[in-house]
Order: structure tokens, then sequence, then C-alpha cells
């Protein structure tokens, strides 16, 4: 999609560094569970920062 704005990335390294059990390889899963850990309002950013969590967790998978 592009470069991502800060504000995504530094939620997603946050929540990751705190609830990183909670996330996985899905894009599904971590939908939900970017719900449960915040109060994010907007669809469009809750599923841009899943997005991005879940790009990191494959990508560090796969190093």
């Amino acid at each position: 999609m592009g470069i991502k704005p800060t504000y995504i990335k530094a939620i997603g390294l946050e929540l990751f560094q705190y609830h990183s059990q909670k996330f996985s390889n899905s894009f599904e899963e971590n939908k939900q569970a970017v719900t449960e850990s915040t109060s994010i309002g907007s669809k469009r950013v809750r599923n841009r920062i899943a997005g991005y969590i879940t790009r990191k967790v494959n990508t560090r998978r796969g190093a």
C-alpha cells in the first residue's frame, strides 16, 4: 500500500511490545486483538494497525 503513517507504526509497535502474545500471523485474529486491546473507533485505522502488526509478525518469523 505504500508508506505507513508514523502514528500507525507507533501504535502498532507499542501494542506488539505490550501484548505480543495476543498477535499471530493471521490478519483476522489480529483485528480482533487490536479491538480488544484499544478503544480505536475507526475501522480503517484498526485494520491498518492490524495489517502492520501482521506484517511485523510474519517478517520476524521469516528472519
